[in-house]
C-alpha cells in the first residue's frame, strides 16, 4: 500500500510584480538556498530587458515562457519485452517547469557575462521565438511527432 502524498506547499508572488509565476521561477532559480541572490538576478535582468527593448520586463518574461512551454513530451513506455517512446500531452504545471529550466539552463550555457544579463538575452531571445530553450522545446515536439505511431500505447485500456 501507498504512503500518502504530501501536501502542496503554498508559495506566495512575488513582492515586486505580485506574480507567482515569477516567484516560482526565482525559486527555479535559486542554488543552495540563497534566493537573495536568485532575486538579484531576476530583477536585474528585467532591468536590462527594460533597457533594452524598451517594454516591460515581466511582459517579456511570460511571452518567453509561453514560446518556450512544450506542448507534448516522450515517455519510455515498456510493452512486451520493448521499450516505447510514447507521446503523451503535458499538463500545465509541467509546461511552466519545463520551460522555466530549459530558459534557466540556456542562460548558464551562454558563457562570459554575468547571469543576470544571460538571463536577460535568453528571454528577449525566447520571446522573440528563438534561442536554446525554444530549439529544445522544437526538439522536444519533433520527437514526439516521429514516435507518433506508438500514441495509442499511451491511452489507458478501457472495458476489461
Amino acid at each position: 500500500m501507498r504512503r500518502r502524498r504530501p501536501e502542496k506547499r503554498k508559495i506566495l508572488p512575488d513582492p515586486v510584480y505580485n506574480d507567482l509565476q515569477i516567484a516560482k521561477f526565482v525559486n527555479y532559480l535559486m542554488k543552495r538556498g540563497k534566493k537573495g541572490v536568485a532575486e538579484k538576478i531576476f530583477y536585474g535582468a528585467m532591468d536590462i530587458i527594460q533597457k533594452k527593448t524598451k517594454t516591460k520586463g515581466f511582459e517579456v518574461f511570460h511571452e518567453a515562457v509561453e514560446n518556450s512551454s512544450p506542448l507534448l513530451e516522450v515517455k519510455s513506455k515498456r510493452i512486451g519485452g520493448a521499450t516505447y517512446q510514447v507521446p503523451i500531452e503535458i499538463p500545465k504545471h509541467r509546461q511552466y517547469f519545463l520551460a522555466s529550466h530549459w530558459l534557466i539552463n540556456s542562460a548558464k550555457g551562454r558563457g562570459g557575462k554575468p547571469m543576470a544579463e544571460r538571463l536577460a538575452a535568453e528571454l528577449i531571445s525566447a520571446a522573440n521565438n528563438e534561442g536554446g530553450a525554444v530549439k529544445k522545446k522544437e526538439d522536444t515536439h519533433r520527437m514526439a511527432e516521429a514516435n507518433k505511431a506508438f500514441a495509442h500505447f499511451g491511452r489507458p485500456r478501457r472495458g476489461r
